[in-house]
């Protein structure tokens, strides 16, 4: 008598929309690093190609509008997603055709509104933020914008924790669900809610409006930062789609990117990335302690 086969296991999926790092730190390699050290299977949709080290951003080409679709609907079409993340879009054209695609997806999107690279270069085009703000954010079940482009998108410039109070909601007002305003770089001491927060911790705000979560972890003293945003953005899909709520995704998410800022490392002569393989070297939760949840620095990609 023959055994019987059990039906082969089925990988939870993530889909990530983003650029290239030639570097390997940010984009499309730091999300898929990102998903595969949380335990789904990752899959991309490449819109861009950027010639980029530690240094810098040497040069970025947007691929063509069918090109993107194309890869999205091959892979949405045949294999299916679970989350789909958002990262260098770079025109309106592009902007548009990827949040029609969300539009027909059912699945959780997090958008992370990629501006510039962590060494400044701009990687979206000005012209692009009104479709970011009309097309792609609607279709955001959480979105994660950095202090600058929250100052890109909403024209507040945060300083203190009231102030992300309030970029959180005129973010929300462009149609996320919930929103991440990353305060990596908050170094103000006062705090709208009187818990500190000054430049020796880094302090995160999750909200969809009517629920406040305050994420805070120790600022950890390490320039390699290179990734934090995408890593984060990748981090947060993985979770949802392995069926967390948002607030859980969200704390899970942070508790990752908190060890792997801590174990970032230096990679050619500028700024090194973080360490998305960290787990494999480190006992889990270590570097990774929170008060409700981890904050980062998290505030860049490629």
């Amino acid at each position: 008598m023959t055994a019987e086969r059990t039906a082969p296991h089925r990988p939870v999926r993530v889909l990530t929309v983003a650029g290239s790092d030639s570097g390997g730190g940010a984009g499309i390699q730091a999300d898929l690093k990102t998903m595969l050290a949380l335990g789904t299977h990752g899959m991309s949709v490449l819109t861009a190609v950027t010639a980029q080290n530690s240094l810098g951003v040497q040069g970025a080409w947007e691929l063509p509008v069918e090109a993107v679709r194309a890869q999205y609907r091959s892979v949405v079409d045949d294999i299916g997603v679970q989350a789909v993340k958002t990262g260098m879009l770079a025109s309106p054209e592009l902007v548009e055709c990827v949040a029609d695609l969300l539009g027909g997806t059912d699945a959780p999107v997090v958008v992370d509104p990629v501006g510039v690279s962590k060494h400044g270069d701009s990687l979206l085009a000005a012209t692009a933020l009104d479709s970011v703000r009309t097309r792609l954010l609607p279709t955001a079940t959480v979105a994660t914008p950095n202090l600058d482009e929250v100052a890109q998108l909403t024209g507040i410039h945060v300083e203190s924790e009231d102030d992300m109070r309030r970029a959180a909601d005129a973010v929300l007002a462009h149609g996320p669900r919930w929103v991440v305003i990353k305060g990596g770089h908050l170094t103000a001491g006062g705090s709208g809610d009187g818990s500190g927060g000054g430049s020796c911790e880094a302090v995160d705000l999750l909200t969809d409006g009517a629920r406040e979560h305050w994420l805070r972890s120790p600022r950890h003293d390490n320039r390699h930062t290179h990734g934090t945003g995408c890593t984060l953005a990748s981090a947060i899909a993985a979770q949802l789609a392995k069926g967390q709520s948002v607030p859980d995704a969200v704390r899970a998410a942070k508790e990752y990117v908190t060890g792997a800022i801590a174990a970032g490392f230096a990679l050619g002569t500028g700024i090194g990335p973080v360490d998305h393989g960290w787990q494999l070297r480190t006992p889990v939760g270590r570097g990774a302690g929170t008060d409700e949840g981890a904050g980062t620095g998290a505030a860049d990609r490629p």
